[in-house]
């Protein structure tokens, strides 16, 4: 008997009625605050043109840092295609906020893995080499945060940095809420009030209606060829937070003689800020899209995180496989119904930064963007999809008719 997928897709579609409606509101909520903060910022074309040399009074570049800090909640900004990815960018904070003799404790577990190396390691530039010492405690049950390690910890080292993760990275956990950090925030501060606080943010951007830095971190960061570029922005990163953070790291970006008064990009600016003002709508297109996935799979009978009663964190929705080979064919999938390369097929492969072989789908306009339809996974048990993006919802809905014909 052949498979009614349309039938499925609507009957499915009617089970996410009132998660999509949750994700509209949220949205919209956001698309007000990013509007706002161009309007009162005075953003003009005249900010969409690039410059060269030093770039002294890049009038694009130091209003589009004011608007982030603005809508991200921050006193100042660091926003640059000169930030390579959001390790770059992560590492940038740490160089930036950490020195020898430091202590910086992650509280959310081991970072993401393209981080460890700048943790770890001798004579390889890392912060351990530097003197740096790292300290972690894990997460527990689903992702909550230890709180009587955390504060006994803090009260005996009054540590440099407290650090938190807020997206899954390659993990079985949630992600993490801005409003579940509130708490652990405010107490950290009582009894370290020099002590900062920096999130990674990425993945998490505009997913809720506040963020990390509403709620006391010093310092959030973030990737913008995720969230916040809005599937436009080619390349970039972003850091912010409070002025006395920002000017520390400013120190580090560049140099402290130097900090933010240069840095040029002959190409403009346009595509930033364009992608910004999309991004609240472009990631609510994501969440309806891994909304989507996710109930399908669920009712398939595997295993999703976050399961789709549940309000997600960031745009990642993982789909736990028992073989390799499912996995394997889920990415597979992905990559078939992508605008660009969609005729390449994926194999797992010795990625740099990584330990294990990863696969990876991403056929997308901007190299590696992950706000756009993609997939990858390292290649180990358990069996991982880590499945996000979509500018539009309608592609991602093409990827769920390929799914109920497929399993």
């Amino acid at each position: 008997m052949a498979i009614d997928t349309n039938k499925i897709l609507k009957e499915t579609e009617e089970k996410l009625k009132n998660r999509f409606s949750k994700i509209d509101e949220i949205s919209f909520k956001n698309q007000k605050k990013v509007l706002n903060a161009f309007i009162e910022l005075k953003v003009s074309s005249q900010c969409f043109a690039g410059t060269t040399g030093y770039g002294y009074s890049d009038v694009g570049r130091d209003t589009l840092a004011s608007v982030y800090a603005k809508v991200f909640g921050g006193e100042k900004a660091i926003v640059s295609p000169l930030l390579t990815c959001g390790t770059h960018a992560i590492s940038t904070v740490l160089y930036g906020l950490l020195k020898n003799g430091d202590v910086m404790l992650s509280v959310t577990g081991l970072p993401y893995d393209t981080l460890h190396e700048t943790l770890f390691g001798k004579n390889n530039s890392s912060l351990e080499d530097y003197g740096v010492k790292y300290e972690q405690i894990d997460l527990i049950g689903n992702g909550e945060f230890d709180y009587d390690k955390i504060y006994k910890k803090v009260k005996k080292m009054k540590p440099a940095m407290v650090y938190l993760q807020r997206s899954r990275g390659y993990s079985s956990r949630k992600a993490i809420s801005p409003y579940d950090m509130k708490e652990l925030f405010e107490n950290v501060k009582k009894i370290s009030p020099q002590t900062k606080i920096v999130v990674d943010n990425c993945y998490g951007e505009f997913v809720d209606d506040i963020e990390p830095t509403n709620v006391g971190a010093d310092v959030i960061v973030g990737s913008l060829i995720k969230n916040p570029g809005g599937g436009l922005a080619p390349t970039g990163g972003y850091i912010v937070g409070s002025e006395e953070a920002i000017d520390m790291i400013s120190a580090r970006y560049t140099n402290p003689s130097l900090k933010l008064e240069i840095g040029s990009f002959e190409q403009g600016y346009r595509l930033f800020y364009q992608g910004l003002f999309m991004a609240p709508h472009t990631v609510a297109q994501a969440l309806k899209g891994t909304a989507l996935v996710g109930q399908i799979m669920e009712d398939k009978g595997y295993k999703v995180i976050p399961s789709n009663d549940e309000q997600p964190e960031d745009i990642v929705k993982s789909v736990i496989f028992n073989t390799a080979d499912e996995l394997i064919k889920f990415v597979q999938t992905v990559q078939a119904v992508s605008p660009i390369d969609g005729y390449v097929l994926p194999i797992p492969w010795d990625m740099p930064g990584y330990t294990d072989q990863v696969i990876m789908a991403a056929g997308t306009f901007v190299g590696g963007s992950s706000i756009e339809l993609s997939c990858d996974s390292p290649i180990r048990a358990p069996y991982i999809a880590y499945f996000q993006g979509g500018l539009t919802y309608e592609h991602v809905k093409t990827f769920a008719e390929k799914l109920i014909e497929l399993y």
